[in-house]
């Protein structure tokens, strides 16, 4: 699970990056930093999936692999609109990102 903690929290850098070029008034980010963190997103999912299927993963791991994966849906929905050039609502954003840092919550006291 640390390596999905690792990757989860470099994605929600580049998540910070992003939030905070969209609500600075920009109708969307750069296309390539919302790749970058999509892709260290993905492969925290990738990691989280691969830790749970080995025996006795916590149960509250599988609550956040559930979060992060509303949080995933969420991130799908903007970079859609993201990619047909249409402004990136800000409440999608806020919700994307609250599911994502409930979730990484979630992994890291399941980790304790």
């Amino acid at each position: 699970m640390t390596l999905a903690l690792v990757l989860f929290g470099l994605a929600a850098v580049g998540g910070l990056v992003l939030a905070g070029i969209r609500f600075s008034g920009q109708p969307y980010p750069p296309l390539a930093l919302a790749f970058v963190h999509g892709l260290f997103a993905a492969s925290g999912l990738v990691a989280l999936i691969l830790a749970i299927t080995q025996a006795g993963a916590p149960d509250l791991a599988k609550i956040s692999l559930l979060v992060f994966l509303m949080a995933a849906a969420g991130g799908f929905v903007l970079i859609s609109m993201h990619l047909r050039r249409i402004a990136l609502p800000k409440g999608l954003v806020i919700v994307h990102a609250l599911a994502a840092i409930s979730a990484f919550v979630l992994l890291l006291i399941a980790r304790s």
